[in-house]
């Protein structure tokens, strides 16, 4: 089915793919839906729309097609955070700019879109994201998270800021974030196999290119996930994972133990203010995370079965983990 095209006035409209994974997406996703046709609509790009389903139970692809959206089948046993985004970014014309957006991320506006996609007048950004800002049903813990990674104000980096960013330099979220099609295709996309970050290990990939990360503030989406004790634990494990596996991030840009501390002081202190009765739930939460953290690191050492148990995405262990090549290459 032809998605929803919208052709802005004058020959140098950016063509533009926004691309969706979904899977039993619920009420949320049909707000995500309902923000993305205004989107759409509203904006001066044109816009195809792609979403890539890994066979819904619900009416996910259903809603989707109602609005126009092409959508594409994807078996839920190949799903991959980097290998399915890099099979859509193949799938038709070549567009100027590919869009992530996830399944429970709502646009802010109708303009949150064109906001994303300005940033991208400098010729030196190849990764843009906007800002996150929790959902009306976020708890504190949430709700300072998006305080705290996603601030007000709009910041450019490159690899030239490490030393003052650290590995903030290339932080991004494909919860909300755009890629300039000719880099992303230059470097090889997203690892084919990734347990989570494939937006960082790009925008890593891409500073040390010469290329520039964009933070845009006034471009923004409602995401937030109230996370329980145990969740925190499996996805930090994974993010341990990722950057065992990924140590060249780390030894370029610096690791994330000062900004732990940091977060950590931030939220003690927004919780204080805001929610007190919450500070014991946040020091279970941090020990569970660092906990999760720690193991994700040591992951070689423990046997599948645990590796499995404690992941947030226990597929991911299903078949042999390739690890992905750093900017010099495999090692």
């Amino acid at each position: 089915m032809a998605s929803p095209e919208h052709v802005a006035e004058g020959p140098r409209a950016a063509r533009v793919r926004l691309i969706v994974p979904t899977r039993n997406g619920g009420e949320i996703w049909k707000s995500c839906a309902r923000a993305i046709a205004d989107a759409v609509a509203a904006g001066r790009a044109r816009v195809d729309v792609l979403v890539m389903d890994s066979a819904s139970a619900d009416d996910t692809a259903g809603v989707a097609a109602r609005h126009g959206f092409e959508v594409r089948g994807v078996d839920p046993a190949a799903f991959d955070h980097g290998g399915t985004r890099n099979l859509a970014a193949r799938i038709g014309p070549e567009p100027d700019i590919l869009v992530f957006l996830t399944q429970d991320a709502v646009l802010d506006t109708p303009h949150a879109l064109d906001g994303l996609l300005r940033a991208f007048d400098d010729d030196g950004v190849a990764v843009a994201y906007g800002r996150q800002l929790p959902h009306r049903d976020a708890n504190p813990l949430a709700a300072h998270a998006r305080t705290f990674n996603y601030p007000a104000r709009s910041h450019v980096a490159g690899a030239a800021d490490r030393d003052v960013l650290g590995i903030k330099a290339v932080f991004a979220s494909n919860s909300f974030a755009a890629y300039r099609h000719a880099v992303f295709r230059e470097l090889g996309g997203f690892p084919e196999k990734s347990i989570v970050s494939e937006d960082m290990y790009f925008a890593a990939r891409a500073a040390l290119a010469g290329h520039k990360i964009a933070y845009v503030a006034d471009a923004a989406v409602r995401h937030s996930h109230n996370y329980g004790p145990l969740e925190e634990f499996r996805r930090y494990f994974d993010i341990g994972v990722f950057q065992r596996d990924q140590a060249w991030i780390r030894q370029a840009f610096g690791g994330a133990g000062g900004e732990g501390k940091r977060y950590i002081l931030s939220e003690l202190r927004y919780l204080a203010r805001h929610a007190p009765l919450w500070i014991p739930r946040a020091c279970l939460h941090n020990a569970l995370k660092m906990a999760g953290y720690a193991l994700g690191q040591r992951y070689p050492a423990l046997p599948l079965a645990w590796r499995r148990r404690f992941s947030m995405h226990r597929r991911y262990w299903d078949a042999p983990a390739a690890r992905a090549p750093g900017p010099e290459g495999p090692e």
